[in-house]
Order: C-alpha cells, then sequence, then structure tokens
C-alpha cells in the first residue's frame, strides 16, 4: 500500500480546501470532484445529526476513483495538494510499506491512542490507498 493518504477524522473541520485544492492543480470544471468533503450527521452537506440540544457532525474527506493521488510539485514538496494544502493537518501522505515514513509513523501514533485506522468499502467506488483513522472520544 504505497503512497498512501491517511486521514484523521477527528481533525477535518469540513473546510473542502483539500477539494478546492484538488481543483484547481488539476484545472478540473466547476462541477467536477475527484475529492470532497462528506458531512456526517444529518444527511445534507453541513447538517447536524441528531435531535436538540445532542446534536452532532463530522466530515470525513473522500478521494473518488479518479483521484490521480498526485505528489504535487516543487511547490507543495511533491506531497498532493490535497494533503499539503490541510489547515487542519489532518492528512498525512507517505509510503505505507515502509514503517520509518511519515503515514506509517502517523498511523502507529493513532493506533497507540485508541483510534480504529479503516479503508472505506470499495462499493462506494473510492480511491484504494487511503486510509480513515477516528476515535469516538
Amino acid at each position: 500500500m504505497a503512497n498512501t493518504i491517511l486521514a484523521n477524522m477527528n481533525r477535518c473541520t469540513g473546510c473542502w480546501t483539500c477539494s478546492m485544492a484538488c481543483k484547481g492543480a488539476h484545472h478540473l470544471d466547476v462541477d467536477e470532484f475527484w475529492q470532497y468533503v462528506r458531512t456526517i450527521g444529518g444527511g445534507e452537506i453541513d447538517q447536524p445529526g441528531g435531535k436538540w440540544p445532542n446534536l452532532y457532525m463530522k466530515w470525513m474527506p473522500v478521494w473518488k476513483q479518479k483521484c490521480a493521488k498526485c505528489s504535487g510539485d516543487d511547490s507543495t514538496g511533491f506531497i498532493p495538494y490535497c494533503v499539503y494544502n490541510c489547515p487542519a493537518g489532518a492528512l498525512t501522505y507517505g509510503d505505507a510499506s515502509d514503517p520509518t515514513s511519515e503515514v506509517s509513523l502517523r498511523k502507529q501514533e493513532l493506533l497507540d491512542k485508541g483510534f480504529r485506522v479503516y479503508e472505506i468499502p470499495e462499493w462506494e467506488e473510492t480511491r484504494k490507498g487511503v486510509l480513515y483513522a477516528e476515535n469516538s472520544i
């Protein structure tokens, strides 16, 4: 699983910067997205779930199969644009087969803290090589 993106869902703020960085870097049409941000909550973008006063909302960056899992350029230090531009530091990139890589070290750190690390099922038609980490606490 080389060239892996790890998304820490506890850090994602739903800002869509990752998606906009991808669109800009790859000159995508207005209605074309290779990566988007799903709201986990009420079923609509930025709509909370639950009932007042116990509302909740989380976000999940999702990479579609069209995602090139690019390596950025000189300006990003050859890190994918989505990862490089994440203002919350929710995304980590690297070679998951190398135990000393940034992504491997971050994954182990999160596992040690009790996070669950998983991939989205294939039937979601998402990009392979993207891991998600979340902790319910």
